[in-house]
Formats: structure tokens, C-alpha cells, sequence
């Protein structure tokens, strides 16, 4: 009698933690735990030295209330560096919804050699950002670049016969020395890094059409441009705001490709916020005006993220 009712005992306590309200708080601790440690904590710090005077070498500071917040506002180099990311973050991910879109409708059909395709287009998510980023550095640099030798090759070559003259040799591109240039180069590189992520879940949302929609399109006559846009785009619509949703949290937050290429120049043209924040958090030893600088962007992309999701939520009901 003894053995039955320990039997019993334990496994009572064993239908107690499979319960719902014992074994999803389990399963979720270390998530939350890991967001607690390696994001709360670090964004808690920022918000307390955004408040305060410190510089480098302390964690510590006189409280000054908004200043921080009021001061950095009226710098130029501040408004320059929130426009910039602004626009820098619309036009990449502009670039990367389209581009993605195209490669997943064709990459989504079967055709010879689709595996290695996946696989070089999947190569610039995969390799280390900062690697990837000196590649472009060699291919952009302003004495030895490979961009200008192929331009000018080129021109020698084909486009010299038919009368085109894209640059001068004497005088090529300098693609991070000019604002407009430099801009572009970065939007360029960015989108580069930023494209297969987009790709692939374009892939896993055409995936997830059900050949009966297919089918049904064909059968109402639906083919082509109509098929695409009454049928697959709607469809995809939910995915495709998940994506661009991601995508403007990586761009507007990144830092290593603009430190890399133009490291903000020239003459702060190329300034972003993330970059901005190091520079006067780390490299100007005031952490107080950094922290400030770089939650600026906070409140914006909590705006932005609530917004996405809950059109992606509509658009997936409708």
C-alpha cells in the first residue's frame, strides 16, 4: 500500500508540472532570463546615464534630467544624423522589399541549378558582416578600385563603340569621397547585406500558399501580373511587413557598415545616429550625450514595430 500511494505521489506531481500553467512559464524562463540579461539590462544602463553627466571611465554621473536630450536635439550634426538614417533606412529597405520579392518568385520555381543559387544569395547574410563590408571597401577604394577599373574597362571596351562615355579615367568616381556618392554606396552595400534575409522568408511565404490557390487563380483566368497581384501579393502581405519590419530594425540600428565605409564622412555627410552615439559616447568620452543620442531612435521603432505588426495581423484576418 505503501508503494502504490508513492506512486501515486509522484506522479501527482508529475501531472502538476505538465500543466499549462506550470510547464509554459518553464519553457519560456530562458527566453525571458536571456532578454532580461543581454537586452533589459544594457538598455536600463542607457536610459540611467542618458540622464546623467557621466564620461568615460564612470558609470556614474550627476543627474541632469532631460538635458542630455534638449542638447544633443540642438546640434546640427544630431539633425543631420536623424535624417540621414531616416532616409537611409526607407530607401535600402525600398530596395530590398523589391529586389527580394523578385528573386523569391524566381527562385520559388524549379529549374536546374536552383540549389546553388539559393545558396550564393543566402552568402551575404552568411558571411560576417565586417568581412563582407572591407570586400566592398577594396571595390569602392579611391585609388585602386575595382568598381572604377571595371567601369573603365568597360568603357574602353563595348560602350566605347557605341559612343558612351560613363566616367572619365583621369578622373573616376570617388564613391566614398563625395556626399551623394558615399550615400549611395552605403545604401548599395547595405541592401546587399540585408537582401537574403528578406528573400528567404519571401520564399517560406510562397512556400506556405496552398496549391489550391494556384489552382483556383488559373481556373478564374488569373495568370501573370493579375495573378500577382490580386492573389500572391495579398497573400504575402503579412510576411512581406514581418520582413520589412526586421529589415528597418537592422538598418536604422546598424553601425558597422557606415564605420567601415566612410566611418561618417565626408565631413559628416554620412552620419547616422548609431554612428553618431559612438563618436560622442566612446570617442568624445561622454556617455551621458551618447546614451541620450542613441535612444532617440527607441520610441520610433517601438512606434514603428507596434504599427507593422498590427497591419500584419489585419492584413493576415482579412
Amino acid at each position: 500500500m505503501a508503494a502504490v500511494a508513492e506512486a501515486r505521489s509522484k506522479g501527482g506531481w508529475r501531472d502538476t508540472f505538465e500543466q499549462r500553467r506550470f510547464l509554459a512559464p518553464l519553457l519560456i524562463s530562458p527566453a525571458v532570463l536571456y532578454i532580461v540579461l543581454l537586452v533589459g539590462a544594457p538598455l536600463g544602463l542607457a536610459v540611467y546615464l542618458s540622464l546623467t553627466d557621466a564620461t568615460a571611465g564612470s558609470l556614474s554621473g550627476e543627474f541632469v534630467g532631460l538635458h542630455n536630450y534638449t542638447d544633443v536635439w540642438h546640434s546640427e550634426n544630431f539633425r543631420k544624423a536623424f535624417r540621414n538614417t531616416i532616409f537611409f533606412t526607407l530607401v535600402s529597405q525600398a530596395i530590398v522589399l523589391v529586389g527580394a520579392a523578385i528573386l523569391a518568385h524566381r527562385l520559388a520555381k524549379p529549374f536546374r541549378g536552383r540549389w546553388f543559387l539559393r545558396f550564393l544569395v543566402v552568402l551575404p547574410w552568411a558571411t560576417p558582416v565586417a568581412l563582407g563590408t572591407i570586400g566592398w571597401l577594396w571595390i569602392f577604394e579611391a585609388t585602386l578600385s575595382v568598381a572604377n577599373w571595371s567601369l573603365v574597362h568597360l568603357q574602353t571596351g563595348v560602350l566605347g563603340h557605341l559612343g558612351l562615355d560613363l566616367i572619365d579615367p583621369l578622373d573616376p568616381p570617388q564613391w566614398l569621397g563625395r556626399p551623394n556618392l558615399a550615400m549611395a554606396s552605403l545604401i548599395m552595400v547595405h541592401a546587399w547585406r540585408i537582401l537574403p534575409f528578406a528573400t528567404v522568408i519571401f520564399i517560406a511565404g510562397l512556400a506556405s500558399i496552398p496549391a489550391e490557390v494556384d489552382d483556383a487563380a488559373k481556373v478564374d483566368g488569373a495568370t501573370g501580373i493579375k495573378k500577382l497581384w490580386y492573389v500572391t501579393l495579398p497573400l504575402q502581405l503579412p510576411i512581406a511587413l514581418v520582413a520589412l519590419l526586421f529589415g528597418i530594425v537592422f538598418t536604422a540600428t546598424d553601425i558597422t557598415v557606415v564605420y567601415i565605409l566612410t566611418n561618417g564622412g565626408p565631413f559628416n555627410q554620412t552620419q547616422m545616429l548609431p554612428m553618431w552615439a559612438f563618436q560622442t559616447g566612446i570617442r568624445g568620452s561622454s556617455l551621458g550625450e551618447g546614451a541620450a543620442i542613441s535612444l532617440y531612435l527607441l520610441p520610433i521603432l517601438v512606434v514603428v514595430s507596434i504599427t507593422m505588426l498590427w497591419f500584419a495581423r489585419r492584413a493576415e484576418v482579412t
